[in-house]
């Protein structure tokens, strides 16, 4: 299996979620920032997981930009999920959800239903045990992978 985690940052807590991520899901996974991925980085990718801060109620301009290039078909056969970080407010916006339809859109099979990870305000860092929950979120998306093989 080869799995790739996408990621945006702006203050280092969302990379931290993905590297938790890629860890669970364990070898044969990589983490590679959405500012230096290229067309050919999604070449043999069976597992795609993507995340970023939500940004003005949605995903982050640079991962926007990354999601519009992703063309209808163009990940069918790959198994995909999406996350954000968010501060937890009564009303914060979803661009995990947001990632997850676009992932969808380009014919990705989503294999978990996108999860939010909270902040303690805007630069981090992570609220307590969000790190073990994003694990555990990890962990359930290689257990589904496992049964959908």
């Amino acid at each position: 299996m080869h799995a790739l985690v996408v990621y945006d940052t702006n203050y280092g807590s969302t990379r931290t979620i993905a590297e938790v991520i890629a860890t669970e899901l364990g070898q044969g996974t990589t983490t590679l920032s959405v500012t230096d991925i290229t067309e050919a980085s999604l070449d043999g990718v069976d597992v795609l997981v993507v995340g970023c801060p939500i940004n003005g109620w949605k995903p982050t301009d640079r991962m926007r930009r990354f999601l519009h290039t992703l063309k209808p078909g163009s990940l069918t056969g790959v198994r995909a999920a999406a996350f954000d970080t968010r501060i937890k407010l009564f009303i914060h916006g979803d661009a995990a959800g947001k990632i997850s339809h676009a992932l969808h859109a380009a014919g990705a099979t989503i294999v978990a239903k996108p999860h939010g990870f909270v902040v303690d305000g805007t630069e981090g860092p992570l609220a307590a045990g969000e790190t073990g929950k994003a694990g555990a979120w990890a962990a359930f998306i290689g257990a589904e992978l496992r049964t959908s093989a």
